[in-house]
């Protein structure tokens, strides 16, 4: 059974790996573990570009913690200030032996409330906390889970991004320059 790695141990990343596995490739069966690597970057990245090098850096240190993986994942969420908003999204790194990936989950604005707490320095998951009297929010629900009631779960969220960021697996004879 070929082994996945998440540069995370948040069982939310882990299940959105298998999720994805299992729709894109439901012929093969895959072992997916949660490993703590650090992503290299703030906390709580600030923008686009800090956010994706946060994801290819989990990416790249879960292949050197367990090179005899077959794939790698970093999942990587973050925030940009676009005009008087903060915008929240994640980045999602794939990598191989051969091939690698990456995709965006869609982004979604924050409400005042926990912006200004973002603001003030507060990590997001921290900020959603204190805003909706929630418990580690960010090992569960997350932002968009708490926004829209669970009409679409974080796990759901991320696993959209992850699949397509997997696209690679499932066409390996094209090529998608440099992820």
């Amino acid at each position: 059974m070929p082994l996945a790695i998440v540069a995370s141990r948040n069982p939310v990343k882990i299940e959105a790996l298998s999720l994805a596995l299992s729709r894109l490739l439901p012929q093969q069966t895959w072992q997916v573990q949660g490993r703590d690597l650090l992503s290299g970057v703030a906390d709580q990245p600030m923008s686009d570009a800090e956010t994706l090098q946060g994801a290819r850096n989990r990416a790249c240190r879960a292949r050197e913690a367990v090179p005899q993986a077959q794939l790698w994942l970093g999942i990587e969420g973050g925030i940009e200030a676009v005009g008087d908003s903060l915008r929240c999204f994640a980045w999602v790194q794939m990598l191989t032996p051969e091939l690698s990936g990456r995709s965006r989950t869609a982004t979604h604005d924050l409400p005042d409330e926990v912006a200004r707490l973002v603001r003030a320095g507060r990590e997001l998951g921290h900020a959603n906390d204190l805003v909706f009297g929630s418990q580690n929010s960010k090992q569960g629900s997350g932002s968009v889970g708490l926004l829209t009631g669970d009409a679409l779960t974080r796990r759901e969220y991320y696993a959209q991004a992850v699949l397509l960021a997997l696209i690679p697996l499932r066409n390996h004879n094209l090529h998608f320059g440099d992820s």
